[in-house]
């Protein structure tokens, strides 16, 4: 093996993650390093395959080339930075353009990622209902006093996978979004990215107005508004940000703050 390919051989957990100039949840993901194989978890879905490693070019170059999961056949190209303990890559999550500098701007199709030698700490944050989130208690019916109201939906418990989405009028790459889960009962929903927790909620929908609306009860206390609809077997969702006025139709434009979702059931 090559010096630096010898120096990253173990497991690395990612600290930072940015994904075409938005900043994304990627604490307790981990990459390993055994010998030319790599493997990651904690990211939605396992992949592993040939990692190569060209630490003579400038910046020092990779590629991953994907033998199992989602990505299975494709290879991504990257350019990486190693001091000690701290590792730096940016790769390309679509086509065959590889890149040659530590950016992810909008519309590149790169991530940057950097990496910390060892397994990161487990999350802490409550998952379900009545527990503890920030301070504040969640019980069936209230959130911090208020009362939720409007109809629970049980045509919408169970285990969601996120297709798309597109925030304040950018598209999260598909690579990123296939780390979206939606778990649901009749009325209470979780949502992650991978392995950290960004939802967490009662709530409830009203089926009697054209688009219907779900409102979220967040467990900080805080509410959102949403539309949504059963189409063709797929959950599509648009929310306004917290606090902000609903959405009046199924567009998440620049400038809005929406966020529009398309989820499959597992």
């Amino acid at each position: 093996m090559s010096q630096d390919l010898d120096l990253l051989q173990g497991t690395w957990s990612i600290v930072s993650l940015e994904m075409e100039g938005m900043s994304m949840p990627g604490g307790g993901a981990r990459i390993a390093l055994a010998g030319e194989r790599f493997t990651t978890t904690g990211m939605g879905a396992a992949y592993s395959g040939n990692f190569v490693v060209h630490p003579e070019t400038s910046p020092k170059s990779f590629e991953l080339e994907f033998l199992d999961g989602p990505e299975k056949g494709n290879t991504a190209l990257g350019i990486y930075e190693l001091r000690g303990d701290t590792w730096k890559i940016c790769l390309s999550t679509r086509g065959s353009v590889r890149p040659t500098e530590f950016a992810a701007p909008p519309g590149s199709g790169f991530a940057l990622e950097v990496l910390q030698r060892g397994a990161a700490a487990p999350s802490t944050a409550g998952e379900g209902s009545g527990e503890t989130v920030t301070g504040e208690t969640v019980t069936g019916e209230t959130v911090t006093g208020e009362t939720v109201t409007g109809d629970p939906a049980p045509e919408l418990a169970g285990e969601w996978k996120m297709v798309s989405v597109v925030m304040n009028g950018q598209a999260v790459p598909k690579a990123m979004a296939a780390y979206g889960r939606r778990r649901a009962t009749a009325s209470e929903v979780t949502v992650k990215m991978g392995p950290d927790t960004i939802l967490q909620a009662l709530y409830s929908v009203d089926r009697t107005v054209s688009p219907m609306t779900m409102d979220y009860w967040r467990h900080d206390g805080t509410r959102q508004f949403g539309i949504w609809k059963l189409e063709s077997g797929e959950l599509i969702t648009c929310f306004g940000g917290i606090g902000a006025a609903r959405p009046a139709e199924f567009v998440s434009a620049k400038g809005s703050g929406c966020t529009l979702a398309v989820w499959t059931k597992v």
